[in-house]
């Protein structure tokens, strides 16, 4: 004899947020900031499949790496928001503090001098993003029309991850120190007058050229000696994937549910 086990009752509340099935520490304390606010936080199985009663829960957002996005925001009706992949390419030196290009693996290849490269758009399993002592250190299996992003070696003493909402930072933390892990809340940092003044100006200049929710990871190049004081662009990314790290869960979810939006427009 089997007992019939009742039916799940239907969510429904100010909204819906879809993660992975595999766990990660940012994404738990979205979940928790989420369900706070009254959401449905709801982990999908590797199949993806968006469950039938998630139309009732309210506006539907994910967080979640590429490829799940990829996966799961047209079954949601979503459009991802997130900057262009070669946006530093565009940015005057002023923001950058160094020379970045966009070429072709083939390209690279035939470079002498050090160099940093990652892959553009990021993709899994073709080359990690480095610094590469010469271009013949880049895989050598790898298609030679392979985008990527290069730029110039440089050191930086403190690296910061700002979330964006329409201009604003609305929180952030400190990720690394001298290319290491290193989290801090924004906050307690004694570089935050320079990351928020670095930011603004930023902002101010060329905000337009991002979405209005994104994440900036900004950091204090060092010059000869350890000599600080220059703050410069690290990188830009989807607030729908980036990690937390230090910066407080329930702002930087208002940041993560501004990244998506209706596919429809409406």
């Amino acid at each position: 004899m089997t007992t019939e086990q009742p039916a799940r009752p239907l969510p429904s509340g100010p909204g819906l947020l879809v993660l992975p099935a595999r766990y990660t520490a940012s994404g738990a304390l979205l979940a928790q900031a989420a369900e706070a606010r009254g959401m449905v936080a709801e982990q999908l199985p590797p199949c993806r499949t968006v469950p039938e009663w998630a139309p009732a829960a309210g506006p539907a957002h994910l967080y979640g790496g590429p490829q799940f996005a990829a996966a799961v925001a047209p079954r949601l009706g979503l459009r991802l928001l997130a900057p262009t992949p070669d946006w530093p390419v565009h940015l005057p030196h002023t923001f950058t503090g160094r020379t970045v290009r966009r070429m072709v693996l083939a390209e690279a290849r035939a470079l002498r001098e050090p160099f940093f490269a990652k892959p553009r758009p990021p993709a899994e399993g073709t080359f990690p993003a480095d610094v590469y002592g010469s271009g013949d250190r880049l895989p050598a299996d790898l298609p030679g029309g392979l985008p990527a992003q290069v730029s110039e070696v440089v050191a930086f003493g403190a690296e910061f991850r700002l979330f964006l909402l329409d201009g604003a930072v609305r929180t952030g933390s400190r990720y690394a120190t001298l290319g290491r892990l290193d989290p801090a809340p924004l906050g307690g940092c004694p570089e935050l007058a320079g990351v928020l003044g670095f930011a603004g100006d930023l902002v101010d200049a060329i905000g337009h050229t991002l979405p209005r929710a994104c994440i900036l990871d900004v950091g204090e190049l060092l010059g000869p000696g350890g000599r600080r004081g220059r703050w410069a662009v690290v990188a830009a990314g989807a607030a729908w994937s980036g990690h937390l790290y230090a910066s407080e869960p329930d702002c930087a979810l208002d940041v993560v549910l501004a990244s998506t939006e209706p596919a429809s427009g409406a």
